[in-house]
């Protein structure tokens, strides 16, 4: 019970923060291309990378499970949440992986560097 408010007061606080943010870019726009049609923002193209490789990953999850013909539970319960393991799993991956790419190209600049 506490944890699924948490949660929710979380999701809220997030969303509040999103819009109240959205409000200012909206202000401080004055130009645009064509009227009517809308800019992608960097939130908005950022949003669409992540889920599009958030469902990259999973459907490579999904043929793996297919081929290796592993079973997996349909749904897991984290505290009062229940997820599709799979689909919260390439969501981390995607998530992490930004982070992941900039750590490996510091590995790779910092072994440059001592050659």
């Amino acid at each position: 019970m506490v944890g699924s408010i948490i949660m929710g007061v979380v999701v809220a606080l997030l969303i509040f923060f999103s819009l109240s943010e959205r409000v200012k870019l909206k202000r401080y726009r004055k130009e645009w291309d064509v009227i009517g049609e809308s800019k992608m923002s960097p939130l908005s193209e950022s949003l669409a990378g992540l889920i599009g490789t958030a469902g990259g990953i999973y459907l490579s999850l999904v043929m793996l499970k297919t081929f290796l013909e592993v079973e997996i539970p349909a749904r897991v319960n984290v505290s009062t949440v229940s997820v599709e393991p799979m689909a919260a799993i390439s969501f981390v991956l995607a998530i992490v992986s930004p982070y992941l790419n900039r750590l490996s190209k510091g590995l790779k600049r910092l072994k440059f560097r001592f050659r």
